[in-house]
């Protein structure tokens, strides 16, 4: 190929032209802090007049149920958050692990959930980014979190008061210990994350495809474990929910609301709620789930296997709430180290933007059916087509028979590792991605419609909840804090 001047132009790989050279970063320390400086004011606008707050709702929840359960003689599945209709909606080992909550006042709550998800995320980061994690820098750091504070599950996750980050943060650690030879833990943090909520139970299932038996038994058994305690804590909270309270998913909320962006979530807004449409639909989903990551798993590929049953989660699961989706960040770290950022910046721009509540008010129409179900579609496009079988210079051990090595890779195959070390990536909006590759008295919380439990940017509309009418005396008449 000839330049303008008639000199050969820069030419790529099988003889296409080469892709022009991304625009150079700030080449001193004072221009790249300015850059982040500049980023980090935009992102703090945005968040501060684009998306409603929830006012730690969820969190208000956790307290609630604990200062009535321990201080007031309440039951844990009883409360409501005065005013609302929502209480405790996990299994009750979930409310045993939120104890600490009942020595501590509304302000000390809210900065001990603030500290705790930030260093669950800090934990998710350094996992997903590997031994190399210190290749990236702090500039590549800094316009990576600037990036994840524009992710609207994580947002959401962190303005509600939510545990998602700290049990993604749990089940990535269970991905990682094999690499550092303290593989005989490894399935701890899947059976804790399991017993605190459902969801992450697909990952025994993970286990168990990949070859690892001995994990997915110390998985299952420390899930047994800690439901155990919390029948010995509470027998008849544990009681209630294992009988009763897990199968009425109106307890959790109305499936058809927009938020829920899982598969029983797109069917409720056909009008379709039916139990045996959404089973066949799930049934095809984990069919899908098995054969790729099987696939995954068999070519030592850990980081797309964990990737593709956090995708297959939020599918399968009744409902899928938006902050729910931070299980997703995984993907992205998959498809930047495969080469594709472009495709990783797209998906995370459309994650960041809340479009799925144009729909709020109304999602009849080929508009509304495949605008109001974005994510869903974004999380089954992730599930179908996630680049697996990276090469990796070391494969973590998926079963007993295997050898703990592997051949050193050669210049054709480039060396990535199986368990998050990423490569670098382009800086911009793909750099979130490579990076993450890389109330006792409701006064007490301020609330606004903005702060239902199920809202983004719009204010949830009502929802049924459990069958189950009795309620505490603290939801009546709070005490004060």
């Amino acid at each position: 190929m000839r330049g303008l001047r008639g000199r050969p132009g820069p030419v790529g790989a099988f003889g296409t032209p080469a892709r022009p050279p991304l625009p150079a970063r700030p080449r001193t320390a004072r221009g790249r802090l300015l850059v982040v400086l500049a980023l980090a004011g935009a992102v703090a606008l945005f968040t501060a007049t684009v998306p409603l707050l929830r006012d730690f709702f969820d969190l208000r929840v956790y307290y609630g149920t604990v200062h009535t359960w321990t201080h007031h003689g309440g039951r844990i599945y009883d409360y409501r958050v005065p005013g609302t209709s929502y209480g405790f909606t996990y299994p009750p080992f979930a409310a045993v692990t939120m104890l600490p909550l009942a020595v501590l006042g509304r302000h000390a709550a809210i900065a001990l959930s603030l500290l705790v998800n930030l260093a669950a995320l800090g934990v998710v980061l350094r996992v997903l980014a590997g031994s190399r994690w210190r290749r990236h820098g702090w500039y590549r750091w800094s316009l990576a979190l600037c990036g994840l504070a524009l992710f609207e599950p994580l947002r959401d996750t962190v303005s509600f008061g939510q545990v998602n980050l700290v049990l993604l943060a749990l089940v990535l650690v269970d991905a990682w210990l094999p690499s550092t030879g303290r593989g005989r833990w490894a399935g701890a943090g899947v059976g804790l994350a399991a017993a605190v909520k459902l969801t992450p139970a697909l990952f025994i299932g993970l286990l168990l495809l990949a070859g690892r038996r001995r994990a997915a038994l110390t998985a299952t058994a420390v899930a047994a474990a800690a439901t155990a305690l919390a029948v010995w804590v509470d027998p008849g909270a544990s009681r209630f929910y294992w009988t009763e309270a897990l199968w009425d998913t109106g307890r959790v909320g109305r499936l058809d609301y927009v938020s829920n962006q899982s598969l029983q979530g797109v069917l409720a807004r056909l009008g379709e709620p039916g139990r045996p449409l959404w089973a066949t639909a799930v049934l095809l989903t984990l069919c899908v789930w098995v054969w790729r990551t099987r696939r995954a798993a068999a070519a030592g590929d850990w980081t797309a296997a964990f990737a593709l049953t956090g995708a297959a989660a939020c599918l399968v699961s009744p409902v899928t709430w938006v902050h729910h989706l931070v299980w997703l960040l995984p993907c992205f770290a998959v498809l930047v180290r495969a080469g594709r950022p472009r495709i990783a910046g797209a998906a995370y721009a459309v994650l960041c933007s809340s479009v799925v509540w144009l729909w709020f008010d109304d999602a009849s129409g080929p508009g509304g059916f495949l605008g109001s179900n974005l994510y869903t579609w974004i999380t089954l496009a992730l599930l179908l087509g996630l680049p697996t079988g990276q090469p990796a210079p070391v494969r973590l051990p998926l079963d007993r028979s295997r050898s703990a090595t592997a051949p050193a890779p050669s210049p054709e195959s480039p060396a990535t590792t199986a368990v998050p070390d990423q490569s670098e990536s382009p800086s911009g909006a793909p750099d979130a991605a490579a990076a993450t590759g890389a109330a006792v008295a409701d006064g007490d919380f301020a609330r606004n419609p903005s702060s239902e439990p199920t809202g983004s940017t719009r204010p949830a509309a009502a929802k049924p909840q459990s069958s189950n009418v009795r309620a505490s005396s603290y939801t009546a008449s709070p005490p004060p804090c």
